[in-house]
């Protein structure tokens, strides 16, 4: 039962941030990426400092300054700036498949950086996966094209994320270091309407309310996420982080009207089963008195 309750948190989790993605490729034609991304991150901020207000917890606490907390902040801004740089220019589908390696890189990066011990299967999935990878992005004779490149890094970001939370040793709750990145991301939005020559505008009512839906989005999936890794098997709950895959097919198609090909869906297919896979077999081989992370 408590699976099942946590795969359903997991999934809705997954619906809400696909409904983000489309959101913001809507505003993104007519709003700087940049100053979507400041918004959403003060949105964010604001409503977890009202919350820890609410509950009588400090806003800030002393792990914030923490250098572990900084890196895992700094990779939380580069992800997002180049996931969001690439969402305007690729499609919701090819984005969000590219997404889907992030946990094989970060397997790939727990032997590098944390000392993790990975087995031959292992390897192997990890090697499949990347071939799957290699299908959905098809370098050719002219190489990858720009905006590819913006999304594999974006990915590079989000594992670089999911990999310094894994080694952050301060104590911290989940919600103090969303608290953390949301701020981040202010300045840096800022600062990509900089780069890329862009001035702030203010937006209308039917964009305003579409970016407060955003903020609303944006916490109803983190919100689940946390429900999800509080109850059941972590390895059976996290395969469902795959179902974003299939939410961005069907809103890409329906609403953005997008249609993938074949060697697209087949990568897709590649990476999703390499990394449920990786899942499986990293449960099978964590010893089971290893601390529980605090849910993130």
């Amino acid at each position: 039962m408590e699976n099942l309750r946590g795969a359903a948190f997991m999934t809705f989790s997954m619906l809400a941030f696909a409904i983000e993605d489309v959101l913001i490729k809507t505003l993104g034609a007519r709003i700087p990426p940049g100053e979507i991304i400041a918004v959403i991150g003060a949105g964010a901020a604001l409503s977890f400092a009202v919350w820890f207000i609410a509950k009588g917890q400090p806003v800030f606490v002393p792990a914030h300054k923490s250098p572990q907390v900084w890196r895992r902040g700094f990779f939380e801004v580069m992800g997002t700036m180049l996931f969001i740089t690439a969402l305007m220019r690729l499609d919701v589908t090819m984005l969000s498949a590219i997404i889907q390696a992030t946990p094989l890189v970060v397997a790939l990066g727990g032997v590098i950086f944390l000392g993790q011990t990975v087995g031959w299967r292992r390897w192997a999935a990890i090697l499949v996966g990347f071939v799957g990878v290699l299908l959905i992005i098809r370098p050719g004779v002219e190489g990858f094209s720009v905006a590819v490149l913006i999304g594999v890094g974006g990915m590079l970001g989000l594992a670089g994320r999911d990999l310094s939370t894994r080694a952050i040793t301060v104590p911290i709750s989940g919600a103090h270091l969303s608290l953390h990145a949301f701020l981040l991301l202010v300045p840096a939005g800022l600062v990509l309407c900089w780069f890329n020559g862009e001035s702030l505008i203010v937006p209308n009512a039917r964009d305003s309310a579409v970016l407060v839906g955003c903020v609303i989005v944006a916490l109803l999936a983190y919100l689940s996420i946390v429900a999800a890794t509080r109850a059941g098997d972590a390895a059976f709950i996290s395969m469902f982080r795959y179902t974003r895959m299939v939410f961005a097919l069907i809103l890409g198609m329906t609403v953005l009207g997008e249609r993938p090909d074949a060697m697209t869906l087949i990568g897709v297919t590649i990476v999703i089963g390499a990394g449920v896979f990786t899942l499986l077999r990293e449960a099978r081989t964590r010893p089971t008195s290893q601390a529980t992370p605090d849910p993130l």
